[in-house]
């Protein structure tokens, strides 16, 4: 790891103990840096950290936390993988702006906030493009995601002091031993890892491993700022997502699955939103590219193999 990619110091990690926050965590702490966790509630696993509680909405003790660290990052956020009930969807936007927007007053109220603070985003901010390839420069899209994709980096520009860098990262689809991708392999194991609708919806994702990298980058690398699309270099189209996921875990084969099938099995039986399966984009980096970030696993068939059959 290059010096420009390694941080140092006291890392606080908003939202910290979910799959991003504790992989994120694990690799901070290989870095030897000091890592903070707040969170609602503990970690689920013992480790080289430290955790404060908060309710993502309050200030109260964990602002201290804050004082003298060396960079913030926010990963606070309800999980999409969910239905989209009337709740669910507040509580997605609520549970982001309310926390980004907390964290700014907590950052008014110590002597020495850290100087830098990495956001996360979102790559759902771009909508469903028809076959249209995005970058940081692309429109954003129409519907629920970029409606709260908007509204979250917004608090992030109202909260974050001006002196601080600031690094937005608009995330894909974390491969990971984590995450939405083990639920996904359920199905595809039972034999139903066809593709879903027509299959041609964009698949824009990032291994967990070079997720790790380009947060430790954007936390070190004092030349990082602004707007990053976090993803792989090759997005592919749902049905190739779909065979390589299956050669990966062995299954040969994989029935696919009609727009109504899947709009009627994903609330029933993964009791999630069907749009995650039949809406996509395939987003590339402008500005990863430009500025040289090396991903490890560039292409799908390289991160699959290395999850599954390491």
């Amino acid at each position: 790891m290059t010096d420009k990619s390694k941080p140092t110091g006291r890392i606080v990690i908003a939202g910290g103990t979910g799959f991003l926050g504790l992989n994120l965590a694990r690799h901070l702490a290989d870095c030897d840096c000091e890592v903070t966790l707040i969170s609602r509630h503990p970690p689920g696993e013992n480790g080289r950290w430290n955790h404060a509680q908060w309710d993502g909405r309050t200030l109260g003790e964990w602002a201290n936390q804050l004082e003298g660290a060396a960079a913030l990052v926010n990963l606070a956020g309800r999980t999409v993988d969910c239905i989209k009930t009337p709740d669910h969807c507040d509580e997605i936007l609520r549970s982001r702006v309310e926390a980004t927007d907390v964290l700014g007053q907590a950052l008014r109220r110590v002597q020495t906030p850290p100087p830098v603070w990495v956001q996360m985003a979102t790559a759902h901010i771009y909508g469903d493009p028809p076959e249209v390839g995005c970058d940081e420069d692309s429109a954003f899209g129409y519907g629920l995601a970029p409606f709260v994709g908007k509204a979250w980096e917004e608090a992030y520009a109202r909260s974050v002091l001006p002196a601080m860098r600031q690094v937005i990262l608009r995330t894909s689809f974390v491969l990971g031993r984590g995450g939405a991708l083990p639920r996904l392999a359920k199905p595809v194991r039972w034999g139903f890892g066809g593709k879903a609708g027509h299959g041609r919806q964009g698949m824009s994702w990032i291994h967990e491993h070079d997720m790790n990298r380009l947060f430790a980058r954007a936390i070190a690398d004092e030349s990082m700022s602004g707007v990053y699309v976090a993803t792989a270099p090759n997005p592919v189209s749902n049905a190739e997502f779909m065979r390589e996921f299956r050669r990966a875990l062995r299954v040969p084969i994989g029935l696919p699955a009609a727009s109504w099938m899947v709009r009627l099995a994903a609330p029933l039986i993964m009791r999630t939103d069907p749009e995650l399966a039949l809406y996509g984009r395939y987003c590339v980096s402008r500005r990863l590219k430009e500025e040289g970030f090396d991903f490890s696993f560039p292409d799908l068939p390289s991160a699959l193999q290395d999850l599954y059959n390491p």
